[in-house]
């Protein structure tokens, strides 16, 4: 194993420092492991928090900012953050209008962020909470009962996030959360696996000549593993497996998201199949990202995620934001 660290049990810790340092537009409790918007909480606005295990940056500590999360909160490697963390994080973006929990749906984060929001209800701060179960390569998996959250967990704290600069009710940026969720579908694949710090060796094994269909962010295993193939016919076996689950049509938000290892010019590659599927099927990809957002350590691979939009959605993902890993209106 090579990788840049000091040592495996400061990782998280190590990497906080290096955020804090890189982005004084937020405000790291390295301490605790909750990074905040510089400013928080703010008067009359709902504060979103997310979190979950690390490896899967920019995913969360990334997209913490004006017009997206308030707070994040970082678990060690793959593993989820404890209450005691969500609890401060909530405390810490309380303006009074109540917080939003946006919650990938794995049992650890489930359980974790159901114990934070009861605790911290006790100590009166409205949470509300949205599940983002988006992907649906397995109904069930190693990690989760019911289907993963991946690649749409960044499309729910951007429009939620957009929402929530109006100062907009708890009850109203909840409601589009849940739509934003509804509307999207996600499928993944991996080229190779990628490597856990303290386990020092692969998550699992592929051989050279096999791609695993419908991978999780952990690793955890998808469909089916088969040969490697050309990049048109990997996109179009995501796609069909997203249109099969919620037809395409109409405009649409996609994004070719990169696991950590794949070079940008074969996300442009896969991209480009991805889009030619959504015209051959009567819809438009109006609006896209491509690259790295929610990735698993060092693997090799990318994963589709799709967004049916209507008119708020695309408004509100239009609406600026200014986050280490999201930019764009300011």
């Amino acid at each position: 194993m090579k990788k840049l660290i000091n040592s495996v049990d400061s990782v998280v810790t190590d990497a906080l420092r290096g955020l804090a340092a890189a982005h004084p537009s937020l405000r790291v409790d390295i301490e605790n492991k909750v990074v905040f918007r510089a400013g928080a909480p703010r008067p009359g606005k709902v504060g979103l928090v997310s979190g979950g295990g690390s490896g899967h940056e920019p995913l969360h500590a990334g997209f913490v900012g004006h017009g997206m999360l308030d707070a994040a909160c970082p678990g060690e490697v793959f593993t989820s953050p404890v209450p005691d963390q969500l609890i401060e994080a909530a405390k810490g973006v309380d303006g009074g209008a109540g917080v939003l929990h946006i919650v990938k749906n794995y049992t650890g984060d489930v359980l974790n962020f159901e114990m934070a929001a009861e605790l911290s209800g006790d100590e009166g701060v409205e949470v509300a909470t949205v599940l983002v179960n988006d992907d649906v390569a397995v109904q069930d998996s190693l990690f989760t009962a019911g289907r993963r959250g991946t690649g749409a967990t960044l499309f729910v704290e951007k429009i939620a996030g957009a929402l929530a600069e109006t100062g907009a009710p708890l009850t109203e940026v909840a409601r589009v959360a849940r739509e934003v969720n509804e509307r999207s579908r996600s499928f993944g694949v991996a080229l190779t696996p990628g490597t856990v710090p303290a386990a020092g060796k692969p998550t699992f094994e592929l051989s050279d000549t096999e791609i695993e269909l419908g991978i999780g962010i952990h690793g955890e295993p998808g469909r089916t593993r088969a040969p490697m193939r050309e990049a048109r016919e990997i996109a179009r076996t995501a796609m069909d497996a997203i249109d099969a689950d919620l037809p395409l049509s109409g405009e649409t938000l996609v994004m070719v998201n990169g696991m950590g290892g794949t070079p940008l010019i074969e996300l442009y590659i896969v991209f480009a199949e991805v889009e030619a599927y959504l015209r051959d099927k009567g819809a438009t990809a109006v609006r896209s990202l491509v690259g790295n957002y929610v990735t698993s350590l060092d693997m090799q691979g990318f994963s589709v995620t799709t967004c049916s939009l209507t008119g708020e959605l695309t408004r509100l993902w239009d609406a600026p934001v200014e986050t280490p890993a999201l930019r764009w209106g300011r």
